[in-house]
């Protein structure tokens, strides 16, 4: 661990021994030109609110839920010092503690992001509620390449013609909740995005986490276009567990969207078909009690998405969304209560 600490630190002061005035944005916290003048520091509040309405015809039941009721504050205390934020205060019914972290943009290009947050890896997962195009996210999204933790992540953006960003970091690895845990091991993440021509990204993801004694390796390769008035994507992650503990895990995710554009009430509606998989899959935590090894957490399954989104606005502002995703399960897999055929019917409004 020591010597994955000091190479992060010679990258750090490799950046910082190049110091230049600076701009820089992401995640909404960003540094212009009256920021740098001190004419604004002024802190901005955002939030998501995200309710929605199931109906599972299997089970001829439904349920009403707020998926999402997120709060943000943002903000700069110096010209190269930003700060977030963020509680989500019904996320499934439970308050939860999201993002608490500061940035410093040392250098042109540069930031480094110290405190919890959501680590850099894979496209759908660093996704934030009012960014998603399905009321529900992703297999890649939701448990193959979820996670959320706390450490410290260096950002760089190249200096050339093609853009080029690079994120990496170190992390606990237990989670949210459970920060007061001393670590011999230490587990990583990074992520490279190259945009190749306009509206164009390849983005390439590795990391590694232990959250117990089993450590799993992932690595994830997507991309999107975004032309015209379509947006296509398509990812594929690859997991791997220490010591052949438990089988490999491969997962998939690819939709597209179309936009058509409205002159009355909606600014537009969207038209969107999503084909996504997992194979089985262990949360590395969860071991049988006779023979101690790893179970099954997540089963094989297969799923086709198909909705239609009505927009007030151009961005994701107020979405109105009619989602039906079928599931296809293997012989031997269980579903689980949730993962099951279902219309879903959702609002969502970010402020």
């Amino acid at each position: 661990m020591k010597r994955e600490i000091l190479l992060l630190s010679i990258v750090l002061l490799t950046f910082v021994a190049n110091a230049q005035n600076s701009t820089g944005s992401e995640d909404g916290i960003k540094i212009d030109k009256e920021k740098l003048e001190g004419k604004d520091y002024l802190p901005e509040i955002h939030g998501t609110i995200r309710s929605k309405y199931e109906y599972q015809p299997t089970m001829g039941a439904g349920r009403f839920e707020v998926r999402n009721a997120r709060l943000s504050i943002i903000g700069n205390i110096l010209p190269i010092v930003a700060y977030k934020a963020e509680i989500d205060l019904s996320d499934e019914g439970q308050i939860k503690m999201l993002d608490a972290y500061a940035r410093l943009f040392p250098t042109k290009g540069v930031t480094v992001t110290a405190g919890q947050m959501r680590v850099p890896f894979t496209i759908d997962a660093h996704r934030s509620p009012h960014q998603q195009y399905f009321a529900n996210r992703s297999f890649i999204a939701k448990q193959v390449g979820n996670v959320r933790d706390v450490g410290l992540t260096l950002g760089y953006t190249l200096p050339t013609d093609m853009p080029i960003t690079i994120e990496g970091g170190l992390y606990n690895g237990t989670g949210l909740t459970n920060q007061k845990v001393w670590h011999k091991e230490v587990n990583y993440s990074a992520k490279a995005q190259f945009f190749l021509i306009k509206g164009m990204n390849l983005t390439l993801s590795v990391q590694s986490i232990q959250p117990e004694e089993i450590r799993m390796q992932s690595y994830d390769i997507g991309a999107y276009y975004a032309f015209s008035r379509f947006h296509i994507e398509g990812e594929y992650l690859y997991k791997q567990y220490s010591n052949h503990t438990f089988g490999d895990v491969h997962a998939v995710n690819t939709f597209i969207n179309y936009d058509l554009p409205l002159r009355r009430i909606f600014n537009k509606v969207s038209f969107l078909l999503r084909y996504d998989m997992m194979t089985n899959q262990s949360d590395a935590k969860t071991t049988d009690s006779e023979t101690g090894e790893l179970v099954i957490t997540d089963y094989k399954r297969q799923r086709l998405t198909g909705g239609i989104t009505f927009s007030l606005s151009k961005a994701f502002r107020t979405d109105l969304r009619l989602n039906y995703e079928k599931y296809f399960y293997a012989k031997n897999s269980i579903a689980k209560e949730s993962e099951q055929d279902k219309i879903v019917l959702e609002l969502m409004i970010r402020f």
